[in-house]
């Protein structure tokens, strides 16, 4: 290989790298480190587990590459299809969908499919470019109509039933018109609305939706059945002390008394081993993965992106606060994995996706600065 060459190589790896945002990557590749760590032990029991999240990560590095590479041009271009798309998918599971555990939430299009999982991107992305296209006429009437887009996707999801995925949705959804610039009047007034509307909520929630409520209340009312989870998790949360067992050492993970420690419960089996001090520090990485998201934001070019990173951001917060408040017993169980470390490729593909994007935003700033 002539000297030419090899430099064209190391210019062609450098500009391949260069659509990584440093900062961001760092953050994301130690919390995915603590997530392997913390899933080697929680996962001793199921060989593979290790081998498996592995792929699921390159795929998901994969795909924020691919992520970063789109212009935010190029993806306002197809914020409409991507949603028509993925409501269209709503509809067609909600009639012929496949039915699994009692919700109707998958469909097979040649492959087996969630289409609810399409929404936590399409959301934000549809309701960024219609503020786009509104901007500098922002009235009352296009809140209204980013409502209804909203509700519709939202309603299909929670119909399946699939209250996790639905509050992600309409999280993210929510999050595009609260920073395009909702009144806080208007949430003051959509609060005191809900608060009013909760014994008409709690009439048409399922029965295992009402129970899960319930449980949260008073867990200890049906400790071997439905309150287990919560007992189990919070006792593995809280028995880590300050220091925690150590690595490999949680009793409470190992003899098998937290349920889905892999997936939606691996914080209680990082809390109970690092304890309080292993806790803040990923906490602070969280933060940091936050923070940054929202620095993306703020020095985004155009209300489109903006909006985008802005919400893709709070996405992870809802995640992470989600997730961390269900095992701590401050909220409901709705199934919302810990964002980079529970196991699972869907979640991780749809955050790779979303921050490729954040990737994207900052970047092409870059480009178009210069």
């Amino acid at each position: 290989m002539s000297l030419s060459d090899k430099h064209h190589w190391l210019r062609s790896i450098k500009s391949h790298i260069a659509v990584f945002d440093g900062a961001l990557s760092l953050i994301i590749f130690l919390i995915l480190a603590v997530g392997i760590v913390t899933l080697y032990s929680a996962g001793i029991d199921f060989p593979g587990r290790v081998e498996d999240q592995l792929r699921n990560i390159l795929v998901a590095f994969v795909i924020m590459w691919v992520a970063a590479n789109v212009p935010p041009q190029t993806l306002m271009r197809f914020a409409v299809p991507i949603y028509t798309i993925g409501v269209a998918l709503l509809i067609a599971v909600a009639v012929f969908g496949i039915v699994k555990k009692g919700s109707r939430r998958w469909i097979n299009v040649g492959v087996v499919i969630q289409p609810s999982e399409i929404m936590k991107i399409a959301m934000p992305l549809m309701l960024a470019w219609y503020f786009q296209k509104r901007e500098g006429m922002i009235s009352w009437r296009d809140y209204l109509v980013a409502a209804v887009m909203l509700a519709l996707p939202v309603g299909l999801i929670i119909r399946q039933p699939d209250l996790g995925t639905g509050t992600l949705v309409l999280a993210a959804g929510f999050y595009v018109i609260f920073l395009a610039g909702l009144s806080w009047r208007v949430l003051i007034g959509l609060a005191v609305a809900a608060g009013a509307s909760l014994p008409v909520l709690w009439s048409v929630l399922h029965d295992y939706q009402r129970q899960r409520v319930m449980m949260l209340i008073d867990p200890t009312s049906d400790p071997l059945g439905k309150g287990f989870h919560i007992i189990q998790s919070t006792i593995a949360v809280g028995s880590g002390g300050v220091f925690g067992k150590g690595w490999l050492k949680g009793t409470q993970a190992h003899l098998e008394f937290i349920p889905e420690r892999t997936t939606d419960f691996i914080f209680a089996v990082f809390s109970e081993e690092f304890g309080l001090i292993g806790n803040c520090v990923l906490l602070f990485l969280y933060i940091l993965l936050i923070g940054r998201g929202m620095m993306i934001a703020a020095n985004a070019p155009t209300m489109f992106t903006r909006l985008l990173a802005g919400s893709i951001t709070l996405i992870f917060f809802t995640y992470a606060f989600v997730n961390m408040g269900m095992v701590s017993g401050i909220l409901p169980v709705v199934g919302v994995p810990l964002p980079f470390m529970s196991y699972g490729g869907t979640a991780l593909v749809t955050l790779g996706l979303g921050a490729g994007i954040l990737m994207s935003i900052q970047r092409h700033r870059k480009l178009i600065q210069t």
